[in-house]
């Protein structure tokens, strides 16, 4: 029998039936990158935005796809973020799946100069998921000393994916490489500073979680198969045990937050502060989840078992969104700059 979805509220039937259903679509789509964007471009209308008051049931979305495969989900939380954006800022997104493209890398930043009413891109990107065959991104770039975001479509001449420069293991079919613009049209969304300044920015850090939880679900429930195929000694227990009670941590931290966005208390400092504490949290648990789950399957499962590997390695490269002790030193300047602690 398939695995469940991963809930993080009281779903509606009408919210179960569309869990369901997407969960099938996801393991029909499972380590299949065309299949998945197909996936991303039919659901993406379908799902709620953060805010709109359904949160809980697009994080529990985010988290069932990923227990099932993290490649689906990692195609399918841009292109959900995407479009979140794109309503905030009271734009049509359009058909066509899409990546949001605004971490700086290394060397000169990516440039955007005025041309009429767009701009013209110059430069390289850095870590643009998908680059090479979405067929449209948000993109961060420097107008002058102004950070800005623009839409871009990346099947025009001027936007062409580095090839041969992605070579992870983990998430291995979602290409992260650079891109390069030269002279690509690309048109504002926002205005400069607006997409970190605006309140979705902490909620999509939010919904990125949601998928790490999601990974360490689905490691989970390979634990708990293998405790189910013979008596587990007490170590196995032990580990089942804490996994059980770091998920259960996790869950409850997402859960509230996704109340919080839709009650309307998580804009300015008070959500940045709410992303920094629950991907903690979240990240935390899931990297027990890793530990604890080599420990307790040994090495077959990781040479002998496709999913459970590639789960294994999937979402290890994930974690590493979370920028760990840089991301607990900014927390701490958030209670010392606000003084609000909750606790």
């Amino acid at each position: 029998m398939p695995d469940p979805a991963v809930l993080l509220g009281a779903p509606t039937d009408d919210e179960r039936e569309e869990l369901e259903d997407l969960l099938d679509r996801a393991r029909e789509a499972s380590a299949d990158v065309p299949a998945a964007l197909d996936l991303a471009r039919t659901v993406g209308t379908q799902l709620p935005t953060p805010g709109s008051g359904r949160t809980a049931h697009l994080w529990s979305a985010l988290a069932s796809v990923a227990a099932v495969d993290l490649t689906v989900a990692r195609t399918l939380e841009p292109h959900l973020d995407a479009l979140a954006i794109l309503e905030q800022a009271g734009r049509d997104a359009g058909p066509g799946a899409w990546g949001v493209f605004a971490a700086e890398g290394p060397g000169e930043p990516l440039r955007a100069e005025p041309d009429g009413d767009a701009h013209l891109l110059h430069g390289r990107k850095h870590w643009c998921s998908l680059g090479g065959v979405l067929d449209r991104a948000l993109v961060s770039a420097w107008v002058g000393d102004e950070r800005r975001l623009f839409a871009v479509d990346l099947t025009q001449p001027g936007a062409s994916a580095v090839p041969g420069t992605w070579v992870a293991r983990g998430l291995a079919d979602v290409d992260s490489g650079p891109i390069d613009f030269s002279g690509a049209t690309a048109y504002a969304v926002g205005a400069p500073g607006w997409y970190l300044e605006r309140p979705g920015f902490a909620w999509g850090g939010i919904g990125v979680a949601a998928v790490w939880f999601g990974g360490a679900v689905g490691l989970a429930r390979r634990m708990l198969r293998a405790a189910g195929s013979r008596p587990p000694d007490q170590v196995a227990l032990v580990h089942l045990g804490a996994v059980d009670a770091g998920l259960h941590a996790a869950a409850t931290v997402l859960a509230r937050a996704a109340h919080d966005v839709d009650a309307g208390l998580l804009a300015g400092a008070d959500g940045w502060r709410a992303a920094l504490r629950t991907r903690e949290v979240v990240a935390l648990a899931a990297e027990d989840v890793l530990t604890r789950a080599a420990h307790a399957l040994g090495p077959g499962p990781l040479a002998t078992d496709d999913d459970h590997a590639r789960r294994v390695a999937d979402l290890g490269l994930y974690l590493r969104q979370w920028h760990a002790e840089r991301d607990q030193a900014a927390l701490g300047q958030e209670l010392l700059r606000h003084g609000a602690r909750g606790w």
